[in-house]
């Protein structure tokens, strides 16, 4: 089968959730045989151009095509999408996948050149901070629509996600989660030299540092707890600069806060393998990937009580109220007074998470999907 995804960055990239599913569901497609082509944006990586890396033609079979794009904030996606279904309607592609609401609204392009197409939604982004108001809040409702309208089938991460279209819009999804690999866990070298770190030795945030991540709240609690433990906060700017020097504003007196900028590679893995417990404090989510691959590594989790969290870690992680910083100062003081109770978060964190989400179950599903639709459309042609 021929198919062409967009919507993304750029793959292969760690720039946010929807490069890294793009990435894990393509290469797996490719091994199976299938012709993949991921359509990347142009541009510099959303944390900074000193994060950008060769333009790549090809990744483990993946065909990568670099398109079109206006490089300015707020029309770097516009374009590309635009760019990219262009390009996808002219293709030789039996399916092509749109990832997000925003890109979505290019959905109709190749769907009127008998594309088959699907969308998956990986969070209602018109609830995120910096879309909330404005044009770029009107664009992302009408790519929801459009998806509504045209695509042949519409994925969804969470059980949220499908309540919100089915009662907004009467339309069905199929709900096909987020997967996770179970990683090698790596013992504290580099983060020890690079920032100080031992094996326990501290909280960590790991993502994006944006509103909706609820990263204030995390320090304005940590602010409030006595321990000898660390913070580290691992992620760059996502264009919140702004929001970026107002979390180190806030943070300026306590070196026992550490922040590292965007990750990678074995760095990432270190501070993975090392936490003493994962903390995600967010507001609003699709599905976290991050806190899928905090729990591979075998991390006590604390989150917060929104059901895109809840809904992945059952009763196996800590969690607080949503935007709660008493609470959640409270839950920090817990789990560093008590090892013991973070021992056992973590003992039943790695076989669950791994076990429930995988990655080749996950291309598989979606696989399927595909080909359901691709029947369909044949049928329909003879």
């Amino acid at each position: 089968m021929k198919i062409a995804m967009f919507g993304h960055k750029r793959v292969p990239s760690r720039e946010g959730g929807v490069e890294i599913v793009v990435e894990e569901l393509s290469r797996r497609m490719a091994a199976q045989g299938h012709q993949v082509t991921c359509y990347n944006r142009r541009g510099h990586h959303v944390s900074g151009a000193k994060f950008d890396t060769k333009r790549q033609s090809d990744f483990e079979g993946v065909k990568l095509k670099s398109v079109w794009t206006l490089d300015k904030k707020g029309l770097a996606a516009m374009t590309a999408s635009l760019s990219a279904a262009f390009l996808c309607a002219f293709s030789k592609a039996d399916v092509v996948h749109i990832h997000a609401e925003g890109p979505a609204f290019m959905c109709w392009l190749p769907k009127l050149f008998g594309k088959r197409v699907i969308v998956t939604v990986h969070g209602l982004d018109w609830q995120r901070e910096k879309w909330k108001n404005g044009f770029g809040s009107k664009y992302i409702h009408a790519g929801e629509k459009m998806a509504v309208r045209w695509a042949d089938e519409l994925i969804v991460l969470s059980s949220n996600t499908r309540d919100y279209f089915r009662d907004t819009y009467g339309r069905e999804t199929v709900f096909i989660p987020n997967g996770v690999t179970k990683p090698e866990v790596k013992s504290a070298e580099e983060i020890t030299e690079k920032f100080g770190l031992e094996k326990d030795g501290y909280f960590l945030f790991l993502g994006r540092l944006v509103p909706e991540k609820g990263v204030h709240y995390l320090v304005d609690a940590f602010l409030k707890t006595k321990t000898d433990k660390k913070l580290v906060i691992a992620g760059g700017t996502s264009g919140t600069d702004g929001y970026i020097r107002g979390l180190k504003e806030l943070a300026r007196e306590d070196d026992r806060i550490i922040f590292t900028d965007f990750v990678q590679g074995r760095v990432l893995e270190e501070l993975y393998s090392n936490a003493y417990v994962y903390v995600l404090p967010s507001d609003v989510e699709g599905m976290p990937l991050s806190l899928l691959e905090a729990m591979s590594y075998g991390n006590c989790c604390l989150t917060s009580t929104i059901p895109e969290c809840t809904e992945v870690v059952e009763d196996k992680a800590a969690a607080f109220q949503k935007g709660d910083v008493s609470e959640l100062a409270r839950m920090l003081q817990k789990l560093s007074d008590e090892p013991e109770l973070v021992a056992g978060y973590k003992a039943g964190a790695r076989d669950f998470i791994c076990e429930k989400y995988d990655w080749n179950a996950v291309a598989n599903k979606t696989m399927e999907l595909y080909h359901e639709n691709f029947a369909d459309q044949q049928v329909s042609v003879s």
